[in-house]
């Protein structure tokens, strides 16, 4: 067994956004409905509690919702003074969709060293087609993450097909982000996605401009992570690679969840019957997303590109009759992406290795 080292929790069950794909509220578990609106000051010691007497090294934990500045940014200090006082030493993160950052927001996370991720689709018209006529408040909120020193983290795109790949790409850019992190919109074979087979195309157009660029513009974690496995490396991702999943996840009133994107498929499939982080480690979820290769469906056993792709992100995997012992429903577009990406890396390999 893995032990987690990767705690994602909930300070506020609620969100001022709508967003028509999120995974929380658009899914078929709607549980969040149960759950109190902002964790308690009790709580978050208990949670931290938790997590100091499970750690096993370097440990990082993340303020997430809903939209964490609901709590207020006085609490989420408070949250960040009192995990160094019961963990120890622990890297601090949070994810906001940005419209709610403050110049008081951004200099307590300063204080605090707590580095900060934004969700943006790309320009106005991209973004705002999913998320609302929220990119103004975005785009204000990232100007002023990026005034403090070392708060800004990076950018978070869903991938929507419709929007051009190379213009959507540079739109992030344009706020200078340290790391882009492309995701595909979680979906499984019960639901598809929208435009199934054209996220491995518009992938492949936005690498090729990341890749070809005369400097490096920022990091992509997807690109990244596939060339690193291609070079044979090892990364921690939930998209790719075939690591062992290490992130548990709490929820407002303290209960313990595995990734809360598998909400997607069914009721209940985030949900772990035990409190204790220990005990989460034996249970059945937790224990198919470490054994790897071992819990990949047939064909992907088969696939070349089997130890990159790894199967895919497990919440894509989802089939009513196989569980998530299935390919991922983005099967057609990872093979696509990630055989072009071996491709591009293994001619500049062999180009560098013949110029010595």
């Amino acid at each position: 067994m893995t032990t987690f080292n990767e705690f994602v929790v909930k300070v506020h069950s609620r969100c001022n956004l709508a967003c028509d794909y999120c995974y929380v509220y658009e899914s078929p578990d709607q549980s969040w409905r149960e759950q109190p609106r902002v964790m308690t000051e009790e709580t978050f010691a208990d949670v931290c509690r938790r997590i100091a007497a499970h750690r096993d090294g370097p440990v990082s934990l993340i303020f997430h919702g809903g939209e964490p500045l609901l709590a207020g940014a006085a609490r989420i200090e408070r949250f960040a003074a009192l995990a160094r006082e019961i963990i120890g030493p622990v890297l601090l993160r949070l994810q906001t969709n940005g419209t709610l950052v403050t110049a008081g927001f951004a200099a307590a996370c300063a204080r605090q060293g707590i580095r900060v991720a934004v969700s943006l689709d790309g320009g106005r018209a991209a973004n705002d087609k999913h998320r609302g006529q929220s990119y103004s408040r975005v785009r204000n909120g990232i100007a002023l993450l990026n005034a403090e020193r070392d708060v800004f983290a990076g950018l978070l795109c869903v991938v929507d097909t419709s929007n051009d790949p190379v213009e959507t790409y540079a739109a992030l850019l344009a706020h200078e982000p340290p790391s882009v992190d492309f995701l595909l919109p979680h979906a499984n074979w019960v639901t598809p996605p929208p435009r199934p087979g054209s996220y491995g195309d518009w992938l492949v157009a936005v690498f090729e401009r990341w890749y070809r660029a005369p400097v490096r513009e920022t990091r992509v974690r997807l690109f990244d992570d596939i060339v690193t496995l291609v070079l044979g490396g090892s990364v921690t991702s939930e998209t790719v690679g075939l690591a062992p999943v290490r992130v548990a996840v709490f929820e407002t009133d303290g209960s313990l969840e595995q990734v809360d994107a598998l909400k997607t498929a069914y009721p209940g499939a985030a949900s772990l019957p035990v409190k204790d982080l220990e005990a989460a480690l034996r249970e059945p979820g937790v224990v198919a997303r470490q054994i790897g290769v071992a819990a990949l469906a047939p064909e992907c056993l088969r696939c070349p590109v089997r130890d990159v792709c790894g199967g895919g992100n497990y919440v894509h995997r989802y089939h009513p009759a196989r569980g998530f012992r299935a390919p991922s429903v983005y099967c057609d577009d990872l093979l696509k992406l990630v055989t072009h990406i071996t491709a591009a890396v293994r001619a500049d390999v062999a180009r560098l290795s013949s110029a010595r």
